[in-house]
């Protein structure tokens, strides 16, 4: 079987329907746009087709381009790897001005064969540029199918050209919230956007497009910017309103990326010089640019660690070979926010929830929490009534820990505390299936050591959810030392059904992310408490990519949080570098808890908003007349987290460098243009990595102190994704 196929009907119009053998979604290749393009031509040139329908035989139309594809060409091209993906990108605009034009004379416009899209579900990507090479596009009404072109969010913009069809066809502002925000479109929002024409019941789609086809006129087949005295929507970037425009999405782009995302910048440049020349020419700048990118190591990072890595984690890469783990029924302990947010995600997922609290009232208030979500969901209707009340049906609230017979799997989130957790665990194990995998809830607590209340340690396990737990992608789930591989496969399979994310690691105090993400906040702590300016930590910090500066995010989590995890990391390790603490325990003396308590390192506002740094760290901590650099205040804040990250995988805690990688963008918002710590550190190249944290070693501590690993990297002149490859690492040279 191929890709595309083809059939024509009684009426003479030819119908090519993308079907990629094996797959759930089409993703287009090399050898398929060949099949496509072939099939392109033969209808062309028959006197018996009349027009021609692209559609899917699946569900969905289109999951976008192999990405794969772009690294084979980049490593076949030898010494000029840019040139062969420029080849490539052009060869793409060739195709699709195929299916623009149909077959119409150059300077007549005339001549040319009706093409339409039928797009039955979600289609993203090259799916959505083939669609806009089209002369019609129909979509099914099927408000669970999205439409758009997200390439920014994994470091690319559309290359096919959907930047230059799609700012030509709307105009550079309202092309926007499509090219420079990556968002996907319900069938009637992208019929307002111009991403489709007509949205048409399910059933009759193909019908629909091939009506569309039979009746189409010769001048409803000629592109706007194909006609004469075309001008682009909202003014062309020479034109008064099209200049003030283009100021204005330069301005925003830099306040929102920082600087740090080039692919946004390239998208806006290939649209501002497309506009100043003819279509054609337009497309080649765009292919420029999009080679720009694909050439620039930010790009290629995000795409293997947003992309190709994340995907293989959820497609379970590093999970056991066990039979199928399927979740049918889980119990959770605790219907704190967290309790509360893990009944939600499960419950929407399909599965049965019993959710216990040591008081009614408490286990009421905790499914009122995922009603509240829903809720939101009705008012923006994105969920039916019908839907809030199934998902509700799913979640019993009890006190009874009785009800948790027949649960394949629970999940403890009660308070940090070891003999609560003790507690809970006995009671819950007493009452549930005997096969079934006990998980805990913890984001600090050793597992191997609550494991100790369990009778029945091989079958638990940990699994650190992430704050708020319906939004926050990532799952870290926790091996302890006698953990079975059922467990890690039900914790993974679990995780899979309620579509978060998956990394796995080895017990280990803080285990991988929090790990990495203390150092981070510490640093930023030392650097105020040695007279570095509050302002220029929390700004370094967003200007290297981090979502939030290391103060913002301590108020966030919570200054009392960190106090306690202070206090109970100084008790179990006695050489604990506590340097910090003085002034989390002043902030917490203050009653400046944080956001919490509308008071922290920020000032808040009576409705919680922030309103500036607190003065009052300048009367404790007087800042410098000599204020250091801003790269090295935003080394000292990076080499902190991923010099962590690089301990971790020599210790066996983190056992994939993707994980590694994945985890750190989804889990903490690690720098996502660097693609992850160690896809940071093959950018910076791991000699310059060892010689920078001698340097750092130098001016500010042993903290910086070059691991052995790095060192021994940095010596053979290693890449992490040239040593480790595509799977668990094995530290072998």
């Amino acid at each position: 079987m191929t890709d595309f196929t083809m059939e024509i009907d009684a009426e003479g119009v030819a119908v090519i329907t993308w079907d990629v053998p094996g797959k759930s979604m089409n993703v287009l290749n090399r050898e398929a746009f060949t099949t496509c393009e072939a099939l392109i031509d033969q209808a062309l040139a028959d006197d018996a087709v009349k027009g021609i329908v692209i559609t899917s035989g699946k569900s969905t139309f289109a999951g976008g381009m192999d990405l794969n594809v772009l690294a084979s060409i980049r490593n076949e091209s030898g010494d000029n790897p840019a040139e062969g993906l420029f080849n490539f990108t052009m060869n793409g605009h060739r195709i699709l001005r195929k299916i623009e034009r149909a077959g119409m004379e150059p300077k007549t416009n005339k001549g040319g064969k009706p093409i339409a899209c039928a797009i039955p579900g979600t289609c993203a990507g090259i799916g959505t540029e083939i669609a806009l090479a089209c002369h019609h596009r129909v979509m099914a009404d099927n408000p669970k199918a999205k439409i758009g072109l997200p390439e920014i969010l994994v470091g690319l913009f559309p290359g096919a050209g959907g930047t230059t069809r799609y700012s030509r066809m709307v105009g550079a502002m309202a092309a926007a919230p499509v090219l420079l925000e990556g968002r996907m479109l319900d069938p009637k929002k992208a019929k307002s956007a111009q991403l489709v024409d007509n949205v048409v019941p399910a059933e009759g789609l193909l019908q629909a497009a091939k009506d569309w086809v039979l009746n189409a006129s010769p001048a409803d087949i000629v592109k706007p910017w194909d006609a004469k005295g075309y001008k682009m929507p909202g003014g062309a970037p020479y034109h008064p309103a099209g200049f003030m425009t283009f100021v204005g999405a330069s301005a925003m782009i830099h306040g929102k990326t920082k600087g740090v995302y080039p692919a946004a910048k390239a998208l806006l440049s290939a649209i501002y010089e497309g506009a100043l020349v003819d279509f054609d020419t337009a497309l080649k700048i765009e292919a420029r640019y999009f080679t720009q990118i694909l050439m620039n190591p930010s790009s290629s990072a995000m795409i293997r660690s947003l992309f190709i890595n994340k995907e293989a984690l959820e497609k379970g890469a590093n999970r056991p070979a066990v039979p199928d783990q399927t979740v049918k029924k889980v119990g959770i302990l605790g219907a704190g926010m967290m309790g509360a947010g893990i009944a939600y995600v499960s419950a929407n997922a399909g599965i049965e929830v019993v959710l216990i609290d040591a008081k009614q009232d408490s286990a009421d208030k905790g499914k009122a929490h995922a009603e509240g979500i829903l809720d939101k969901g009705v008012a923006r209707k994105k969920v039916t009534s019908e839907k809030k009340a199934e998902v509700l049906a799913r979640i019993t609230a009890t006190t009874d820990y009785a009800a948790v017979k027949g649960c394949d799997l629970i999940v403890e989130a009660v308070f940090e505390d070891p003999k609560v957790k003790a507690e809970v665990t006995q009671k819950a194990e007493a009452a549930m299936l005997d096969t079934g995998i006990f998980a805990t809830n913890t984001s600090t607590l050793p597992i191997t050591m609550l494991a100790k209340a369990s009778a029945r340690p091989e079958q638990f396990i940990g699994i650190h959810f992430f704050s708020p737990v319906d939004k926050m992608a990532l799952v870290e789930i926790i091996k302890g030392k006698q953990t079975g591989d059922v467990a890690v496969a039900k914790a993974l399979d679990f995780v899979r059904q309620i579509r978060k994310t998956p990394i796995v690691v080895n017990d280990e105090r803080f285990f991988y992310a929090n790990r990495c993400i203390l150092p981070y906040v510490n640093e930023g702590v030392r650097m105020l408490q040695e007279g570095v300016a509050p302002a220029l930590i929390e700004n370094a910090a967003k200007l290297v990519g981090m979502p939030l500066g290391p103060l913002q995010l301590t108020d966030e989590t919570s200054i009392d949080l960190g106090a306690k995890i202070a206090r109970a990391t100084k008790a179990g390790d006695p050489d604990y570098d506590d340097t910090t603490d003085e002034l989390i325990f002043w902030m917490e003396a203050e009653g400046r808890l944080g956001r919490k308590a509308n008071a922290g390192f920020y000032s808040y506002d009576d409705k919680g908003k922030r309103t500036g740094l607190w003065d009052g760290l300048g009367a404790r901590y007087a800042v410098k007349d000599d204020q250091p650099d801003l790269t090295d205040v935003q080394h000292r804040l990076l080499f902190a987290q991923v010099l962590e990250a690089v301990r971790a995988l020599e210790a066996g805690v983190l056992m994939d460098i993707r994980e590694g990688d994945v985890g750190a963008i989804l889990g903490w918002g690690f720098a996502p243009w660097s693609g992850g710590p160690f896809s940071w550190l093959d950018i910076l190249g791991t000699p310059y990595a060892a010689e920078r944290c001698d340097q750092l070693t130098e001016q500010y501590g042993p903290r910086f102190a070059c691991p052995a690993l790095l060192r021994e990297m940095a010596d053979k002149g290693q890449s992490f994704y040239g040593r480790f490859g595509e799977g668990p690492a094995a530290n072998a040279a």
